[in-house]
């Protein structure tokens, strides 16, 4: 089995053991920290639908899931953001916009969707931490989330700006490419199960 393989096996067990340790452990988290679960699951049944329309009814084009990822990752993240800090509801409309403009337009390709969603996440969660960091006394329970989740998106803009500019890279160097995506995603991952462990009411 080579790495990258084994690298998106363990990126997918670890999508499951968080999802799993989110709903086992639901009932420890406040209103707004649930959508971090929301999130998580969310993430899990888009995978989940991948993998049936791969491996169970042999579907190899599986680019119509993906403005149901982006729109409903961007809708998730940016509730979460929007209620956790307060922020007015009005805040809600360019985000469910940009969502509806995601998940309708063809026009765009689904790269720049997910660079543009990701830029979007990066500044709700840079806010959130700027806030927390800021606060006299900083017991934000989901800090490390949040700090994870900013990095990661970050991240994945960067590999996505090199893999445009490397545009001559050959199979092995791209397949690199994403096993990092995938580690970093797997480091997320890793830090929510933390955050969802330590929890208490």
């Amino acid at each position: 089995m080579d790495t990258y393989k084994v690298i998106l096996y363990l990126n997918n067990s670890l999508l499951v053991i968080c999802a799993l340790i989110g709903l086992i452990r639901y009932k420890f988290f406040k209103n707004t920290e649930k959508w971090y679960v929301y999130y998580i699951i969310f993430l899990f049944l888009i995978e989940a639908v991948v993998k049936l329309c791969f491996y169970i009814f042999g579907i190899k084009d599986v680019n119509f899931v993906f403005p149901f990822y982006v729109a409903g990752e961007l809708l998730l993240l940016g509730i979460l953001y929007i209620r956790k800090l307060n922020m007015s509801v009005y805040w809600y409309i360019p985000v469910a916009i940009l969502a509806a403009f995601f998940f309708i337009d063809s026009d765009i390709t689904n790269d720049v969707k997910k660079v543009i969603s990701n830029i979007v996440v990066i500044c709700f969660a840079g806010y959130a931490l700027l806030t927390e960091i800021k606060s006299i006394k900083i017991n934000d329970r989901f800090m490390l989330a949040d700090s994870f989740i900013f990095l990661y998106y970050a991240l994945s803009v960067f590999l996505f700006f090199l893999l445009r500019q490397l545009s001559d890279l050959g199979t092995e160097e791209a397949t690199m490419i994403w096993s990092i995506n995938n580690i970093l995603s797997s480091v997320l991952y890793l830090a929510i199960i933390y955050t969802f462990l330590k929890l208490k009411k």
